[in-house]
């Protein structure tokens, strides 16, 4: 032991003291936290369900604990750029990212990344979770996706499925149900979710994976039918509408968005963000504002959205190695 280290355990009143040291610097950080603005970055413009859902986190977070927390739109990139400004911040709670699905696919899409999203982002909380759902036009004979995969499986090739852009969520949810089903279907990529449904609507293609918030309105109109929803469990918004697992056992594939920060904040920082959050996805006014977004809330622990993350990046890179797929070039 140095002479330091002897002369600071004297002055500190011997071992007790000692352990204590590096104990109360950090509580004290995470009772003061935050004293100063906060910003959460989102890869996305404004408008769209991940900035809706981080500016409902923002506004809770913001009520709860005294300092505004300020949405910072950085788009581009395939969500990159905004995950790149978040890695490169101080570690210290004041710049968190509004992660999503998208960074996890990112993660096997792109060969080369400015940083390591699995190991350079803490997460912090799930916050929500979009369901997609596996939808054909109605001029279409099929009432269930166990009717569409017979179909094509005897017509290989004849049938195009579509989706809102190479390597997003919808095309790699379409891949996934086509290895898993055994078929062979054409796929059709569009520039956003948007103009694919111009063209489901119109008939132009046939078979569509669609964020559930997307399509809803045009399901309970009847301009488009629902085959299957891609979560575990039926929805509360499409109670009638099987999953797809109840055709193709496992199979689940949905958007997620959630509150992650540069590795190495503080744990007792990420510890009181994720129990705010989950305080703000208990409260039934949160929730109801989740459902009206079409989304289910997604409460848990920093360890269960890690999970998810890690889960998430596993079976997007098969997907995509399998299928073999590219990023599109801008």
């Amino acid at each position: 032991m140095t002479l330091q280290r002897r002369q600071f355990l004297q002055l500190a009143g011997g071992a007790g003291a000692a352990l204590a040291a590096p104990i109360l610097p950090r509580v004290a950080l995470a009772l003061d936290y935050p004293a100063r603005p906060v910003h959460i970055v989102v890869g996305f413009p404004a408008g769209g369900v991940t900035d809706l859902g981080a500016r409902l986190m923002g506004q809770w977070l913001s009520d709860r604990l005294g300092q505004p927390f300020v949405i910072d739109n950085k788009p581009g990139a395939s969500t990159q750029i905004a995950a790149e400004a978040v890695v490169q911040a101080l570690p210290d709670g004041y710049t968190l990212l509004m992660a999503s699905s998208t960074n996890a696919i990112n993660v096997a899409l792109y060969d080369r990344h400015n940083y390591d999203f699995v190991g350079d982002i803490a997460p912090v909380a799930g916050v929500m979770q979009f369901p997609l759902v596996l939808e054909v036009h109605p001029s279409l004979p099929f009432k269930t996706a166990a009717e569409l995969i017979a179909y094509a499986s005897r017509h290989p090739g004849q049938m195009n499925l579509a989706s809102f852009g190479t390597g997003t969520g919808s095309h790699l949810a379409g891949e996934m149900f086509k290895m898993m089903a055994g078929i062979d279907m054409l796929h059709v990529p569009y520039r956003g979710s948007a103009p694919m449904l111009v063209d489901l609507l119109g008939g132009q293609v046939q078979v569509a994976f669609d964020n559930l918030p997307s399509s809803i309105e045009y399901i309970r109109a009847g301009k488009l039918r629902p085959l299957a929803v891609t979560t575990a469990m039926r929805l509360q918004a499409l109670p009638q509408v099987p999953t797809l697992s109840e055709t193709l056992p496992g199979y689940q594939a949905s958007a997620w968005i959630g509150l992650g920060a540069p590795a190495n904040t503080p744990a007792d920082i990420i510890g009181r963000l994720n129990a705010e959050i989950n305080a703000a996805l208990a409260d039934p006014d949160i929730s109801a504002k989740a459902a009206n977004l079409s989304a289910v809330v997604l409460p848990g622990t920093p360890a269960d959205f890690g999970k998810l993350i890690a889960e998430d990046v596993a079976k997007w890179t098969k997907v995509i190695r399998v299928a073999k797929i590219r990023p599109e070039q801008s």
